[in-house]
């Protein structure tokens, strides 16, 4: 679009912008302009809306048809007369702006220019820059203080693609050195040159001093931002930490608010009246590829969308330089215009120069024209979108973190590669903008005004001012006025003391035979677990649905659901030893039909020890076919927080739920559980192989603080139970243990076959076993506690010894397998690529064959689907005759 563009094409009216029907009597409409005016002078804005309210009400009564537009006028929510008075050092905050503009800069195109394989975003952050600084200076509090008066910080999510910035700013604050910003990108190789690699994107999991939340997979940070806010309201309204002084802060795109995931939750936030949650939309425009809404308004759309949702909207669209412009705009002219011109349009304009601007946007009318006579094409070129303008970001923020009773956000308007010139500002090619000439380097030096000599600019030298000058130290003033330095991941956390085993779990472990589901047997434990005094009040049970579906209606009244109003009906079952019950003080969080919903709460509790201080453990249950393969990105983002806690796949194995059929029956997760180096992944048969998984599990997180967290899975068939072996427990952690042994190798000449079996399928290994000891058979039956744990090990086992280790060790299922012989066979209710996993680990003289579900599901009974997909003992015994 080099070419000027006609003017009849510039304000194309959008589908909102529809002509309005002709005025038939405009003397009556100016009288109730002119009453409407004179009641808003004389009375004020609360009796203005009160009878606004009033009139919307009557229309609706006479059936009009009616609704107000959800749209404003295309300028700023804070006028200019309710713009408070800047706070800050105006000249010094946009110079240190500049510096980190160029650091950030200088990052990326370095590590391009040394390897054009790394990649890296330079346009993102040089339009949120501002943004950002506005809110380090003036905003976003760090954790500080001890003690009853400790404030825990603010919660800031960071759009993942400015990282650069965030460590532009860490590097003038003395966090990252030089050689820290030369190794971005380069995690691998930086500790051999006596640095740390900076992670392409927040990842608390490869920085766990830094990042706090990990958002770079687009959406999940939006919705996270929900979940931790309402938790933070959670946490203070069952006493156990008050975060009534703390904000969440989210730095977003406008393309990132197409992901489902970002917009999922906007009625959560606005039903629970979460106004410690703001949100800022960088709307830049751009997609990777090109305009967000190349044919409307980005803004208009997410205005109507927020504004129906129920949250506090706060237009940040021009900046000061306007102001101006606006006062003078007599005839409406300007508005009408900014509101008739199109994205894709304003993303052409943000991409050249005053002139185009001139000719082609204040060109398209007299009025207009008069506007900008007295602006030099230059004023023209520099006139701030609101998003660049510190002053008026500042007044945005300031109004969003006094507003009470609703969640904010602020849709703030700035340009993509803002100041990148010809390069990159405002172009199609801009997200992948990763080098510049020199040419491009100098312009952007003498754009912001940066203290670079030519060959400092050209040679991308990294600057820093000296400790002692005003820039610096009012860089550092900021922050101790604000409580230290952010992003900052802190892990300090006191350790909660688990109970005995037997206190709580001990019908577990010598059940008698007594007949029940493993998940019957959780909820008993999870109900004694409660009832402890320590551990009890830390315990976040999440459901997304269906609790009573799992047995957990008992909980209803033991603990509560929470809710932020408490109960304000009384339910249908209330005379029920198992009412529904909700309370301010609620233990249980059931967030409806909504795993992201259940996932992010759980997220939320599961890193509550390094996000809050206070170490929570979350038990989250749900149809385990709903997990990974549902939510699993917003699980593998839980697993780079360093989550930790418990994820419980009720119902699980492709074969024991019946008739559900092939949506409901899972035969994957503990495959894709598999991956997740920090999840430790069980598919335990009986309920003491489960309480002393559970058991470990919680000494590991919540005693020994480690960051890891449990996938278990949970059956809803009742069989009998046996006693746990004595000295099974090792065996059960480690991924297997001998349930029934096989006589004796030197005592019988009989065949031998070894059993593998796991969680549902391992009484049908049991029956199968029976029947092969009728026929003569020397059969051993391993119970496999955990596929995925086995394969671990043995590959440790494997590292050692390609390492080179004098002592690598063997394989725990090496060494279960190693004192018999003949063949084995595995089965699991579970794909063949679950217990494939170990084959490595068998001993070379002895055959493995595995049985698994793959496919998909069916409707029907258990017996008839363990026969179809050949995991039912008859054909884990025609396995073992045709192996034999």
């Amino acid at each position: 679009m080099n070419a000027p563009t006609p003017p009849q094409h510039l304000l194309h009216p959008l589908a909102s912008d529809a002509a309005l029907p002709a005025d038939l009597d405009p003397v009556e409409t100016a009288e109730w302009r002119e009453a409407f005016d004179s009641l808003v002078q004389s009375q004020g804005p609360e009796r203005a809306r009160f009878v606004l309210d009033e009139l919307v009400r009557l229309a609706r009564q006479h059936a009009t048809g009616w609704q107000p537009d959800l749209n404003t006028a295309y300028v700023n929510t804070v006028s200019l007369a309710q713009q408070p008075v800047f706070p800050g050092d105006l000249a010094i905050e946009e110079r240190l702006a500049s510096l980190m503009r160029w650091n950030a800069l200088a990052m990326v195109v370095r590590a391009n220019q040394a390897y054009g394989e790394l990649g890296g975003h330079i346009a993102s952050y040089a339009s949120a820059a501002d943004l950002f600084e506005v809110g380090f200076n003036h905003f976003f509090r760090a954790r500080e203080g001890v003690g009853p008066q400790q404030h825990r910080g603010d919660l800031v999510f960071f759009q993942p693609h400015s990282a650069p910035g965030v460590y532009a700013r860490a590097f003038l604050e003395g966090r990252l050195d030089e050689a820290d910003l030369r190794h971005y990108r380069q995690e691998i190789v930086a500790p051999s040159a006596g640095a740390r690699g900076l992670s392409s994107y927040p990842h608390p999991w490869l920085m766990p001093d830094f990042w706090q939340f990990p958002t770079g997979s687009m959406g999940l940070g939006p919705i996270s931002s929900i979940y931790h806010a309402r938790f933070m309201r959670y946490l203070s309204h069952r006493q156990l930490l008050d975060c009534s002084q703390r904000k969440v802060w989210g730095v977003f795109g406008d393309g990132e608010m197409d992901e489902p995931e970002s917009m999922s939750a906007l009625t959560l936030a606005a039903r629970e009246g979460l106004d410690n949650l703001v949100w800022v939309v960088n709307c830049n425009l751009q997609r990777l590829d090109g305009p967000v809404r190349g044919n409307g308004r980005i803004i208009d759309e997410l205005e109507r969308l927020f504004a129906g949702a129920g949250w506090n909207v706060i237009k940040l669209v021009w900046g000061s330089d306007w102001d101006g412009l606006l006062a003078r705009d007599v005839t409406g002219a300007l508005v009408r215009a900014l509101s008739g011109t199109v994205d894709g349009q304003m993303q052409t304009f943000a991409a050249k120069d005053g002139r185009f601007n001139r000719d082609n946007f204040f060109g398209q009318n007299e009025d207009l024209a008069r506007l900008a006579m007295g602006l030099t094409d230059e004023q023209i070129d520099r006139l701030k979108r609101g998003g660049h303008d510190l002053v008026k970001i500042h007044a945005a923020y300031a109004a969003a973190a006094a507003h009470r009773g609703q969640p904010t956000v602020i849709l703030a308007h700035t340009k993509k590669g803002y100041g990148m010139g010809t390069a990159g500002q405002g172009k199609m090619t801009t997200h992948s903008q990763k080098k510049l000439d020199d040419t491009d380097l100098i312009e952007f030096r003498n754009r912001f005004n940066l203290p670079l000599s030519d060959e400092q600019a050209t040679s991308l030298s990294f600057f820093k001012p000296a400790p002692d000058s005003a820039e610096m130290q009012y860089l550092q003033q900021r922050r101790q006025q604000l409580g230290g330095y952010l992003p900052q991941r802190d892990t300090a956390c006191a350790p909660v003391p688990v109970p005995a085993l037997a206190h709580y779990g001990q019908f577990a472990l010598t059940p008698a035979g007594k007949e029940m589901s493993t998940t019957m047997a959780f909820v008993r434990m999870l109900g004694n677990l409660l009832k402890d005094p320590e551990l009890g009040p830390r315990i976040v049970p999440i459901v997304a649905d269906e609790a009573r579906t799992f047995g957990m209606a008992n909980l209803f009244k033991q603990v509560g659901i929470y809710s932020s109003v408490g109960q304000r009906y009384a339910p249908e079952d209330i005379g029920s030893v198992l009412s529904y019950r909700e309370a301010l003080d609620g233990q249980i969080l059931e967030e409806g039909i909504s795993e992201a919903g259940a996932i992010a709460s759980w997220t939320a509790a599961a890193t509550s020890y390094s996000v809050h201080g206070l170490a929570m453990l979350p038990f989250y249950i749900y149809y385990s076919m709903f997990g990974f393969q549902r939510v699993g990105d917003a699980i593998w983002a839980a697993a780079d927080q360093r989550a930790r806690g418990f994820l419980l796949g009720a119902t699980s194995g492709r074969t024991t739920l019946g008739g559900e059929g092939l949506q409901h029956q899972d035969g994957s997760s503990h495959l894709v559980a598999a991956t997740i180096p920090n999840c430790k992944a069980y598919d335990p048969a009986f309920a003491g192989e489960l309480a002393v998984i559970v058991d470990q599990g919680m000494r590991e997180m919540m005693v020994e603080q480690r960051d890891v967290f449990y996938y278990l899975t949970l059956m809803n068939e009742n069989y009998a139970q046996p006693d746990l072996p004595e000295g099974a427990a090792e065996g059960v952690l480690r991924g297997a243990y001998v349930f029934q042994p096989g006589a004796p190798v030197a005592e019988s000449a009989a065949p031998q076959v070894t059993l593998l079996g796991s969680g549902a399928i391992l009484t049908e290994v049991v029956k199968a076993a029976d029947q092969l000891r009728a026929e003569g058979v020397s059969v051993e039956v391993i119970s496999v506690t955990s596929w995925s744990e086995l394969a671990r090990d043995g590959q440790a086992c494997e590292a050692r010894a390609l390492a080179g280790d004098a002592e690598p060790g063997q394989a725990w299922l090496s060494t279960l397998l190693a004192a018999r012989s003949g063949p084995v066979i595995a089965a699991s209710d579970y794909v063949r690529a679950v217990p494939e996993s170990v084959r490595a680990f068998v001993p070379a003289r002895r055959r493995l064959l595995t049985l698994g579900t793959d496919g998909f599901g069916r409707s029907d009974t258990r017996a008839a689907l363990r026969a179809f997909f050949g995991v039912d003992a008859a054909s884990v015994v025609r396995a073992a005759r045709h192996c034999l």
